[in-house]
């Protein structure tokens, strides 16, 4: 999951702020979760107060987040700038994933949820999909391809980035970062995905337990549009299938949210963090551990990564 990328205002002259939702579906991918809603036409404003208010888990429904199921074509009209994102391949994507975090802000992307969304878009019949075909997703981070294999979801997320560049890699660190509960201030890696994140690790499952992300960790230097931080311990390998699987356990907080049970692009970050650390000969699968779950994430040498996961709707919502 991400977290802010922006905050625009309302998507047109024409858009009609949220005064009543919609039918709305709550969902989760590995236990991070999700309202979802069909605005084909885009014509509702999504202003961030009533995301907030929607999202929270006291006075509102509660999820880490809330997706609109909207017609790229029509977000492009009133969303110029995402052509640029988009390129030719928005020929390809009838439908655009729209995220906002549990704040209201926009993120560029989210794993977890693409996955959820695929299940909404053929669960209420905007599309049709055989099992294991591919749906090409118009996002904030461009065009994705998710595709359904029975129980799970998998996602082409994109390729990785660095932007510490070759240094960062070669060192296994380019930031250093404070958590309440953890001693002392770690070296950490930043990773884009395209949310940034920066990943640290910790040497055991005492560590890990004792983090305390009810706030957000300190990061110098600090980023500039924040950032997810990922807390890793390295578990081993083992092989499955003639193919070498790595092993992490990870906690989160998110920008925009705090800690969730799981959060895909984290999980991809933490898994290339875990590769570059582990040095020549590492593997390019990993399952990540989350406290909502198991993904897992292939990592071609490209740079290019695949995040496979559950994704589960749960309730039909009628608000009042």
């Amino acid at each position: 999951m991400p977290g802010p990328a922006t905050n625009p205002g309302p998507a047109s002259s024409s858009a009609e702020p949220v005064r009543r939702w919609p039918d709305l579906v709550k969902g989760h991918g590995t236990g991070n979760d999700f309202v979802l809603l069909t605005d084909a036409d885009a014509a509702l404003d999504l202003d961030p107060v009533a995301v907030a208010s929607l999202t929270d888990r006291h006075r509102g429904l509660g999820a880490d987040g809330l997706i609109r199921a909207v017609r790229t074509q029509a977000l492009l009209a009133v969303e110029p700038g995402l052509a640029d994102v988009l390129g030719a391949d928005a020929a390809r994507a009838e439908w655009f994933m729209d995220y906002r975090n549990a704040d209201g802000s926009v993120a560029e992307m989210c794993g977890n949820g693409i996955r959820v969304y695929l299940r909404y878009l053929v669960d209420q019949g905007l599309v049709a999909l055989p099992d294991g075909a591919a749906l090409a997703v118009g996002t904030r981070a461009g065009v994705l391809d998710v595709r359904a294999e029975g129980d799970l979801v998998a996602v082409a997320m994109g390729r990785w980035g660095a932007p510490g560049g070759d240094a960062a890699l070669a060192a296994g660190f380019d930031a250093e970062v404070s958590v309440a509960g953890v001693e002392g201030a770690r070296p950490g890696l930043s990773i884009t995905m395209p949310n940034p994140h920066v990943v640290i690790a910790v040497a055991s499952d005492a560590e890990l337990a004792a983090a305390e992300l009810t706030r957000p960790p300190a990061v110098v230097p600090v980023p500039p549009q924040g950032t997810n931080v990922e807390i890793v311990q390295a578990l081993g390998e083992r092989v499955e299938a003639w193919t070498a699987v790595g092993e992490i356990r990870m906690r989160v907080h998110e920008r925009g949210v705090g800690e969730t049970l799981s959060c895909g692009t984290g999980a991809c970050a933490a898994a290339v963090a875990a590769r570059v650390w582990a040095g020549p000969g590492a593997p390019d699968v990993w399952d990540v551990h989350v406290p909502g779950g198991t993904v897992r994430v292939v990592l071609a040498p490209d740079g290019e990564v695949e995040l496979i996961g559950p994704a589960v709707l749960v309730a039909d919502v009628r608000p009042r």
